[in-house]
């Protein structure tokens, strides 16, 4: 029973991406409020980002993670990047389970007023591509809408 409601958990967690964490990323890397009509991406503490290092898809648990971005645009309707996805195999439960890295596209789109901060653009939308294999059970081509 635990090992089914963690295994649910872990797949909830990396079907319902939540935000971005760029960790202790240096100050340009936080809103520079400086830069033309910036789009931003907000992190699980509800900070504006601008090219995030990290970017935290399961706040929650932090049992899915993209990592090592590399930010080929950023703009003011899409930004891309390329990185890899961390992702809690869950196996036999979370606790014990093992990150698996799986190579991965990133693209933020769909930028919206910031109800928060109405005078920023936020994007809302983030597509996954994986261009190896993906996490079972997530296509290799994925959109998910973000929350914050």
């Amino acid at each position: 029973m635990t090992t089914l409601l963690c295994t649910a958990a872990a797949m909830a967690a990396a079907v319902i991406p939540a935000s971005a964490h760029t960790g202790a990323a240096p100050s340009a890397r936080i809103l520079d409020p400086r830069a033309p009509d910036p789009v931003v991406v907000v992190d699980c503490f509800s900070q504006a980002r601008l090219r995030p290092e990290e970017y935290l898809l399961a706040c929650g648990d932090g049992n899915n993670r993209l990592v090592g971005l590399h930010w080929d645009s950023w703009g003011t309707r899409t930004a891309t990047a390329t990185g890899t996805d961390m992702v809690n195999d869950c196996r036999p439960y979370c606790a014990a389970g093992r990150f698996r890295a799986y190579p991965v596209t990133v693209t933020l789109s769909n930028p919206e007023a910031w109800p928060d901060h109405p005078d920023l653009r936020r994007f809302t939308t983030i597509r996954l591509l994986y261009t190896d294999t993906a996490p079972d059970p997530v296509p290799k081509d994925v959109t998910y809408k973000l929350v914050y």
